[in-house]
C-alpha cells in the first residue's frame, strides 16, 4: 500500500472496505475567503472553482446519480457517440459489484436524464483502490446520444504528466483546506474544479500482483498557503496557483486535464485520496494513457493525442 493511503468505505457500498473515494473539490482557505466565503455564508466561496469547471473544454464532464435526483454522488466524462449511444468514462469503484446498469443514471449538459444500458470494467480491477487505483476505470454506454457536450475530448497518450499542473473536475460536496468537506459549503448541483501539481507519477505494473501496488497513478498534494506543511510527495511546500485543491466524493469518476501545445488533454480519472481531504493530504488519479487499447476496444471512435 502506498504511504498515506487509508482504508475507507466504497462510495456506494455501505461497509465494504476500499480506499477513500474521491469527493468534490476542497480548496484553499484563502481562495475561499477572497471569493466571498465566510462563516454563515460558506457556500459563497467557490465562485472561482465553479467558473473554472464551466470553461468549455470541460463541458464533457457529467454528473451521475443513483436516483435521478441527487447529482453529487459520482461523475463521468463523455467520450463521444456511436450507433445511437453515448459512451462515458468513469471510475470502477463507484459501482457495487457486480456492476449493473440500474445503479446510476447520467445527466446531460442540457439537464436530460439518460439511463445506462451497458457497463464495462477494466478486467484487472479488483475493487481495491489502495493497490489498484491505476486500474480504476469503467466505461458506461447510455441509452441515447449526447449532442451538447462540446467537441469530443482528446485523451493523452504520453508519459509526461510528472511535474505538470493538472485541472480536475467533478460534482459533489465541497470544502476548504482547514476543515475538509462539509455540508455547509455545498450549494446547487454544478461541477467544480481545482488544480494540483503531479508530484507523484507511477508506471503501470502489468500484470498486477495481488496485494501489491500496481502503479499507474498520478498524485497531488495540498500545501498550506504559508508553506508550513512538508510535501509528502517530495514536491513544493507552496501552492502552485490560488486554485489548487483536492478531490472529494462526488468527484469520483470525473477527469483530470493537462493543458499542452496541442490543447487540453484528458490525462486521468479521479480515483481516491487520503485522510479527510484537508491541508497536507493527497489525491490520486488513474492514468488513462496505458489503458488506451482497452478504451479503444470498447469505443473505437475515441480521440487520442498523437504519440
Amino acid at each position: 500500500m502506498r504511504a498515506g493511503k487509508l482504508s475507507a468505505l466504497y462510495l456506494t457500498i455501505g461497509l465494504t472496505l476500499s480506499a477513500l473515494p474521491a469527493e468534490a473539490v476542497v480548496i484553499l482557505d484563502s481562495t475561499w475567503a477572497k471569493q466571498g466565503g465566510q462563516p454563515g455564508n460558506e457556500a459563497a466561496g467557490f465562485g472561482a472553482a465553479l467558473r473554472l469547471a464551466a470553461e468549455p473544454q470541460f463541458r464533457a464532464v457529467l454528473a451521475l446519480s443513483s436516483d435521478g435526483e441527487s447529482w453529487g454522488e459520482a461523475s463521468g466524462t463523455w467520450l463521444g457517440n456511436k450507433d445511437g449511444h453515448a459512451y462515458i468514462l468513469s471510475a470502477a469503484h463507484i459501482f457495487d459489484f457486480p456492476p449493473t446498469t440500474d445503479q446510476y443514471v447520467a445527466r446531460a449538459p442540457d439537464g436530460e436524464t439518460l439511463g445506462i444500458d451497458r457497463v464495462w470494467v477494466l478486467p484487472e480491477w479488483n475493487g481495491d483502490p489502495n493497490t489498484r487505483a491505476g486500474y480504476d476505470l469503467t466505461i458506461l454506454r447510455l441509452e441515447d446520444e449526447i449532442n451538447d457536450a462540446g467537441p469530443q475530448p482528446v485523451l493523452y497518450t504520453g508519459a509526461g504528466e510528472g511535474g505538470k499542473l493538472i485541472t480536475f473536475v467533478g460534482y459533489g460536496s465541497r470544502g476548504i483546506g482547514s476543515s475538509g468537506e462539509q455540508d455547509a459549503y455545498y450549494e446547487g448541483s454544478e461541477k467544480a474544479a481545482a488544480q494540483g501539481v503531479v508530484d507523484s507519477w507511477e508506471p503501470l505494473v502489468r500484470p498486477p500482483v495481488d496485494d501489491e501496488e500496481a502503479g499507474n497513478e498520478l498524485g497531488i498534494f495540498l500545501p498550506k498557503e504559508d508553506g508550513s506543511i512538508e510535501n509528502s510527495l517530495g514536491g513544493s511546500n507552496q501552492p502552485a496557483t490560488p486554485l489548487v485543491g483536492l478531490l472529494g466524493s462526488g468527484d469520483s469518476g470525473g477527469s483530470a486535464w493537462m493543458k499542452t501545445k496541442a490543447g487540453w488533454l484528458l490525462v486521468g480519472v479521479n480515483s481516491n485520496g487520503t485522510g479527510e481531504a484537508t491541508y497536507g493530504e493527497t489525491s490520486w488519479f488513474c492514468r488513462v494513457s496505458p489503458h488506451r487499447k482497452w478504451i479503444a476496444s470498447i469505443f473505437p471512435d475515441v480521440r487520442f493525442s498523437p504519440p
